[in-house]
């Protein structure tokens, strides 16, 4: 679907009159890219159903596919959701931070039918990063804010991210400087009976076991035609190059995407290296690893070969990415546009 170019206004984080007048667009239906913890997100009036179309339109993201609502306060939150006792107990530890919690809707008009996919769960997040709790703040509503980027492609975790991707179809970028985390939320299910881990992020799936006493069980592949929630289509997260995962070997016109100083045969040939921590610190890798996917896709190589990377904590979220980045892109036939 094509819309029509806008002006993209670069605003300040640090400036109050900035903020003010990002929260009066977001109140007017316009569409604001702003910071959060995890990554750069898309913001709409969750309760607008134009606005939020303008946005499915502006990210080129199919409309079966539901969107996070992010609220200034728990309590907002809670007044949108119908939270179960092992829900409450997690937003109780975990919020503000990079946790999406699914949970039963609980009626009204704070989140729209369009926000939801026509689900009847709602996502819910209050993130923790002082930009986004500011501007949530001065809107006074909950806010839809999916990554702002084009759908499928790779997140933004800086300001130019976006307006790489975004420029002239969106109103305006709140630049408040590299995010910290560099991963999505991590997403549990808690609207049914057990809940489920829905996407790995930015809360290890061991520190959210631990407060529930239990493991949590991992959601399949079911949902991926109509997901729950955002971050289930199994292309997502993508580069234009393709991704290749753990190499062996290098191939000739390769990129290479490495951790902990590792290198593979071939390497001294590649395109270029990037090391995602030389020190092998999982938090490190998973702030750059975006902007490292976009680095290494910039230098137009054909393919971006990826080391073997661990997967406990953070490795979890990063690999998630990384196998979704990986996956058989749709066919031009299935592209939402």
């Amino acid at each position: 679907m094509d819309i029509p170019p806008r002006e993209t206004l670069r605003l300040s984080a640090a400036d109050p009159a900035a903020l003010a007048r990002a929260a009066a667009l977001l109140a007017a239906g316009r569409l604001v890219a702003f910071p959060t913890e995890t990554v750069y997100g898309l913001g709409a009036d969750a309760a607008n159903p134009r606005a939020v179309a303008d946005l499915y339109a502006a990210k080129g993201r199919p409309a079966f596919n539901p969107l996070i609502a992010h609220t200034a306060t728990p309590a907002q939150a809670f007044s949108i959701g119908a939270f179960p006792d092992a829900a409450a107990r997690l937003a109780a530890r975990f919020w503000p931070g990079p946790l999406t919690l699914v949970v039963p809707f609980a009626g009204g008009e704070a989140v729209c039918e369009l926000a939801r996919a026509g689900l009847a769960t709602v996502a819910l997040r209050v993130p923790s990063h002082p930009v986004a709790l500011a501007l949530l703040a001065a809107f006074g509503g909950a806010v839809v804010a999916p990554s702002a980027n084009r759908s499928g492609r790779v997140s933004p975790t800086e300001a130019p991210h976006v307006a790489a991707d975004l420029s002239g179809r969106i109103d305006a970028i709140l630049d408040g400087g590299p995010t910290e985390v560099g991963v999505e939320s991590t997403i549990v299910d808690a609207a049914g009976p057990h809940l489920r881990l829905l996407r790995p992020g930015g809360v290890p799936r061991a520190a959210i076991e631990a407060v529930l006493g239990h493991p949590l069980a991992l959601a399949g592949a079911q949902d991926a035609a109509r997901p729950a929630a955002p971050g289930r289509l199994a292309s997502h997260y993508a580069p234009r190059a393709r991704v290749r995962l753990d190499a062996e070997a290098l191939a000739p016109g390769e990129a290479l995407l490495t951790f902990a100083g590792a290198r593979l045969p071939g390497a001294e040939a590649a395109q270029a290296v990037i090391d995602l921590s030389p020190s092998g610190d999982l938090a490190e890798a998973a702030a750059r690893l975006y902007g490292a996917l976009r680095a290494l896709d910039a230098t137009g190589a054909g393919a971006i070969a990826v080391v073997p990377l661990p997967r406990h904590d953070l490795g979890e979220a990063i690999a998630d990415r990384l196998a979704r980045a990986a996956a058989p892109r749709p066919g031009p036939e299935e592209t939402p546009q």
